[in-house]
């Protein structure tokens, strides 16, 4: 296992997050257990990898919250797999239907600027779209 010792500041470069969040992602306790030397944070090779689940599980759209809870649940990945796969599903939902709504907020978009364009002089299309 790599032994690696890291500041809160090259910690920080390594995962392209700032201070302010590594000291709060300790606040709420995602992570834990950091070590201290002379009253300085130091991180560890774990504490990295758990900084890079994080960030994909932020890009997969998962909350904090939600978060707290899979790492939790990452310490048996064989008997959490069921409770795994459902907030997993859960998030795929939720998801689903900001793409369908997302789909429709383009669709009449779409329609409002297309009509401004070819619409004359005089009240905005796009105001009176909104204004409904």
């Amino acid at each position: 296992m790599d032994s690696r010792i890291y500041t809160i500041g090259s910690l920080g470069k390594h995962t392209g997050l700032t201070a302010d969040t590594l000291r709060y992602y300790e606040k709420i306790g995602l992570l834990s257990d950091i070590p201290r030397s002379g009253g300085q944070r130091r991180y560890t090779s774990q504490h990295l990898e758990q900084l890079k689940f994080i960030r994909r599980a932020q890009a997969m759209d998962f909350t904090l919250a939600e978060i707290a809870q899979l790492l939790k649940l990452r310490v048996d990945p064989v008997g959490s797999r069921a409770e795994v796969r459902q907030l997993a599903e859960e998030k795929l939902h939720i998801i689903n239907q900001r793409i369908k709504t997302l789909r429709n907020l383009h669709k009449e978009l779409k329609g409002l600027v297309d009509e401004c364009h070819h619409a004359g002089p005089g009240a905005c299309p796009i105001i009176k779209g909104l204004e409904k």
